[in-house]
């Protein structure tokens, strides 16, 4: 087999590297290579970089539609059950997602579902923006939702597969990457409502949840563009399949690393890598796997459920504090995302390879639970100090999120599977946070009408369960050789080989 008749893609951007040459003679090797090296990575941080495309996107819609659900209901004529039917649509498509690209991409690869996915997210925004009525609304968001879903295990698998084990810049670090990603989409999000809402004439200010949402179609096509020229098939999971010579030119393009495949080396599969399939979704729940996946799982859920129903209702939130204009709203909204959430993702990112995942995320559960706790008691504000404190509360949660829970879900997601098992690992993960968001999302809009401020009390019992969870499960993903997990177990006999 030769670099030209492999099957894994391998980017067009990118130098031959001379020097040294890393010699291949097994799909360990190149695991090595990457969790190792310290060559300069070449176009391995662009890669990480474009890999968080779709968390973007997912994370745009949100915001953008938080602003614009007023109007979408005023328009339409909506309950607050077609509310929130509009609004758990993309969740509840990305349940759908999820559990579809977790197959695909231990099946088919990493690159192949990488690049379909971003379709999804075209027709989706355009459909948004001429959407004639909310059903028309609410099926192009569950279009978005499949995406979104197929986009994230897959993204992840990148994530890690194309990072170092340990020291700054490592998995943990990359993966941390997704949060200040998201927050940042929000960010933009808001800033994009800014400017649209100052000039759009008074009188078309109704159309301005559909040029937010239709808007998403550019990074969409943008993102299809960069993919194609500079996202390589995963050179772990090519190895894994038995094609080293594969492996070897996605580390020469993509690290600069200059990989050799040796004479002779084993160009079969790699033992005992499961083959994909369906039923590796019940292997999540075996053995060693089944504690760590019983923490992601709850981790995920608690923190999916409590930052939804704080994070979209942060608008009407900030308004029945400040009762004052949508202006207002937009400016408070966007210092908050940007000065607690996005800073804490870049704190997440910094600190995990040092600290790890388990105690940041156990500190992020504790400042969401006081935040929660303390909006609760205030309830609304009768004057500036209170609504002060307020507003300082949902900065604490934010903040927590961010180099918490946030960040770290993923992580538990993605580090406590080998290469065979992350892409279902991920699936079923998002999977169960997309649930909780589709119950969040649907819930907050019919919970909040009927308890007020008291919905706080009900949210709190999420970070809660989530750091109980980690108190029960105490498992650090980072820093771990988890894709060690598929070349040490069941080894064949001398005899066998």
């Amino acid at each position: 087999m030769t670099d030209l008749t492999s099957s894994a893609h391998i980017a067009t951007a990118g130098n031959e590297p001379g020097g040294k040459a890393f010699i291949l003679r097994q799909a360990s090797d190149v695991s090595g290579l990457v969790n190792n090296s310290t060559q300069a990575r070449s176009n391995a941080q662009i890669v990480i970089a474009i890999a968080l495309g779709g968390v973007f996107l997912d994370a745009y819609d949100l915001g953008a539609l938080a602003f614009g659900m007023k109007d979408v209901t005023k328009e339409f004529g909506l309950t607050p059950a077609g509310a929130g039917m509009v609004a758990s649509a993309i969740a509840f498509g990305a349940i759908v997602g999820a559990l579809i690209g977790g197959y695909l991409t231990d099946k088919i690869g990493r690159y192949r579902v990488f690049m379909a996915d971003m379709f999804f997210f075209v027709v989706a925004a355009l459909a948004c923006a001429f959407a004639p009525n909310e059903y028309v609304l609410t099926g192009a968001r569950f279009v978005m939702g499949l995406g979104v879903g197929i986009d994230l295990p897959v993204a992840m698998a990148f994530l890690a597969e194309f990072s170092k084990l340990k020291g700054r810049g490592n998995k943990a670090a990359s993966i941390a990457m997704w949060c200040p990603t998201w927050y940042a989409a929000i960010s933009i999000s808001y800033l994009l409502v800014l400017f649209f809402y100052a000039v759009l004439p008074e009188a078309h200010t109704g159309w301005l949840w559909r040029i937010i949402l239709g808007f998403g179609a550019v990074p969409a096509l943008l993102i299809i563009a960069i993919r194609s020229r500079y996202m390589s098939e995963s050179p772990i999971w090519a190895a894994n399949q038995g094609d080293l010579h594969g492996a070897a030119a996605i580390l020469r393009h993509s690290y600069g690393i200059n990989a050799q495949v040796a004479e002779g080396a084993d160009l079969t599969p790699a033992r005992p890598v499961r083959r994909a399939g369906w039923r590796n979704y019940g292997e999540l729940f075996k053995g060693v796997y089944l504690r760590r996946t019983l923490l992601a799982a709850v981790t995920a859920i608690a923190s999916a459920f409590a930052y939804n129903a704080v994070a979209f209702g942060l608008p009407v939130i900030l308004s029945s504090f400040l009762a004052q204009s949508m202006l207002s709203t937009i400016l408070v909204s966007l210092a908050l995302n940007l000065l607690f959430a996005f800073v804490g993702g870049l704190l997440a990112v910094r600190l995990v390879p040092r600290l790890g995942a388990w105690k940041m995320t156990v500190a992020g559960y504790v400042c969401q639970f006081l935040a929660l706790l303390g909006l609760a008691l205030v309830g609304r504000p009768d004057d500036g100090a209170q609504a002060a404190i307020s507003i300082a509360m949902l900065a604490l949660f934010l903040l927590g999120q961010g180099f918490g829970p946030g960040s770290h879900t993923m992580t538990f997601a993605s580090l406590s599977y080998p290469t065979s098992l992350r892409g279902v690992g991920v699936g079923m993960n998002q999977t169960l946070m997309r649930g909780s968001s589709t119950l969040s999302l649907f819930l907050f809009p019919l919970l909040s009408a009927a308890l007020g401020t008291n919905v706080f009390w009900v949210i709190g019992l999420a970070p809660l369960a989530g750091l109980l969870a980690l108190l029960l499960v105490r498992w650090e993903p980072s820093g771990y050789d988890v894709d060690a997990e598929d070349f040490a177990a069941a080894t064949p006999p001398a005899a066998a080989r």
